[in-house]
């Protein structure tokens, strides 16, 4: 009886001890944190808009007068005649000294003891009626295709180029046959205006 008493004692303690050990075994074991997931950090340069450089054609306007606020003539140029409210092409021509305006039937008389010179304008399909005018002086031309000299008659005449009106001087000249039936000479543009000859129609027509 004893025996079997001591035996009860002796597996109760030692399950107690057993119980400690596995106490203490998983007390001494370090906590673990449930692990968080972090939110996943954003590109926000990555979604920027990328801006594309503008494709915007760029406009050069180029001059049509100078600094100091002369024209700029190209070597062709659209030329208005207010007497006859037309519009001619013309050819700027730096090598010629007087201007010239393409005039038929050309005939001169006296009117007060003074010169005058009476014709019409002609060129391709532009008719005036008949126009009459003083004559500020005579010159002579020498032709190189006729022998002699040939006198015509200067006379002066408003145009208007781009914003300028002026007054100038014109030789009469039957011009029918040439494909300008203006030419603008020195005695014109020489205070009023520059010529760049690498352009063509600078200013604008006049409607």
């Amino acid at each position: 009886m004893k025996q079997h008493l001591k035996l009860i004692a002796l597996l109760m303690l030692s399950t107690s001890l057993m119980a400690c050990s596995t106490l203490n075994q998983t007390s001494t074991q370090p906590e673990q944190k449930p692990k968080v997931e972090e939110p996943k950090q954003q590109n926000t340069e990555a979604q920027k808009p990328v801006k594309k450089p503008s494709k915007e054609p760029v406009v050069v306007v180029e001059a049509r007068k100078t600094s100091d606020g002369k024209l700029i003539l190209g070597e062709k140029e659209w030329v208005y005649v207010p007497g006859l409210n037309e519009s001619f092409k013309a050819r700027i021509d730096t090598g010629a000294t007087t201007s010239s305006i393409s005039a038929v039937d050309v005939v001169a008389f006296e009117r007060d003891g003074n010169d005058w010179v009476k014709f019409r304008i002609e060129h391709d399909d532009i008719k005036s009626d008949e126009i009459s005018l003083p004559v500020e002086r005579w010159v002579r031309i020498r032709q190189s295709s006729a022998e002699g000299t040939q006198r015509r008659a200067v006379v002066i005449a408003w145009i208007e180029i781009g914003d300028l009106k002026e007054r100038t001087e014109f030789t009469l000249a039957d011009r029918t046959h040439l494909t300008y039936p203006l030419l603008l000479g020195r005695s014109f543009f020489k205070d009023v205006a520059l010529v760049d000859v690498s352009r063509k129609y600078i200013q604008n027509k006049r409607k």
